[in-house]
């Protein structure tokens, strides 16, 4: 297992920060960096296309400042997440830009492309790539990922089915490239698990929702700290991928979360809200099943703060912890 290098020496923390979409702004990105961890957010959000340079401009001169002011704790790199899928008509616009600025980190979703990949390889750029199962990632690695982004159940918006146990373990028989863990990781701990279980690095995304950069609905924001693990609905009807949403907002939205109905995977539209007028991410809001963890709305670099305290704790308490033996006392061990 081996970080690449654009991330060697440049973290605080064992963290990505997942592209939101909508939500995630310079704003955010740059709290993120300069907390230390990876910040990202998908080229879409910057709308309409023009957009996208002016953000990355903003982001590199800012960034570069903080750097020039603070050499001994740079901030950390950044990331742009491109969706691969046909349906997206900006691709090749917003790759030329990324280009332009030497975009570091390339998250690609929605499909594995080699042109993709050579267009970010030919500025020294690396791609991750998300995955739900071992096939997937086996194919994203033979179209020439640097890195895979394992997405378990749990995960918030699209989001796989597979335990992250069980997905970490099959990528690692044959994988030993940069892993990342996406899935229900809302605390320093489950950071550290992602480690024990064998990522690199956490994949974290719904916790950022409720910070006060982010670019969310005050009423989503509060909606993800009063929300819990079970009020998670996973449905494809929204998008036409199956993705994690909050249960209240679908009531909101007028609909029955209980009795959702499938929608044809084949059209998928990315937010038109399918056969409802409710639109995903605008009206009907994703979360992962971490949230519980989500108890106040914060600034970004609080929150990496908090994380990093609980990682450090659980370190500790885990380096500490004596090891269960055969060899326990009968008297102790039958009390």
């Amino acid at each position: 297992m081996s970080l690449p290098v654009v991330l060697e020496g440049r973290l605080s923390l064992p963290l990505v920060c997942a592209p939101l979409f909508i939500i995630s702004n310079p704003d955010l990105v740059i709290a993120q960096c300069k907390a230390g961890v990876v910040g990202s957010f998908p080229a879409l959000n910057a709308r309409p296309a023009p957009v996208l340079e002016e953000w990355l401009d903003r982001i590199t001169t800012e960034l570069a400042e903080h750097n020039a002011k603070h050499p001994d704790r740079p901030a950390a790199p950044f990331a742009v997440n491109q969706i691969v899928h046909k349906s997206n008509d900006r691709l090749e616009h917003d790759l030329e830009v990324c280009a332009k600025y030497k975009v570091p980190i390339t998250i690609t979703s929605l499909g594995a492309r080699e042109d993709v990949n050579r267009s970010v390889h030919s500025y020294g750029g690396i791609v991750l790539h998300d995955v739900i199962d071992n096939n997937f990632a086996k194919k994203a690695v033979e179209k020439g990922a640097d890195g895979l982004i394992a997405v378990a159940a749990g995960a918030g918006g699209h989001a796989g089915t597979l335990s992250p146990f069980a997905l970490i373990h099959e990528i690692r028989e044959w994988f030993d490239g940069p892993l990342l863990l996406s899935g229900a990781i809302g605390s320093g701990n489950a950071i550290l698990a992602a480690q024990a279980a064998g990522a690199d690095l956490a994949y974290v995304g719904s916790a950022f929702i409720a910070t006060t950069e982010a670019n969310a609905n005050e009423g989503y924001k509060r909606m993800i700290t009063e929300s819990s693990a079970s009020e998670i609905i996973y449905s494809n009807l929204f998008t036409g991928v199956h993705g994690n949403y909050l249960r209240q907002s679908i009531v909101n939205a007028g609909l029955d979360p209980d009795a959702l109905p499938v929608s044809d995977p084949s059209k998928m539209n990315f937010g038109t809200g399918g056969n409802t007028k409710a639109k995903a991410w605008r009206d009907i809001w994703g979360a992962g099943q971490g949230i519980g963890a989500i108890k106040r709305v914060v600034p970004a670099a609080e929150l990496v703060e908090r994380f990093a305290e609980e990682y450090d704790a659980a370190r500790k308490r885990v380096s500490l912890a004596p090891l269960a033996t055969a060899g326990k006392d009968k008297t102790t061990a039958n009390a």
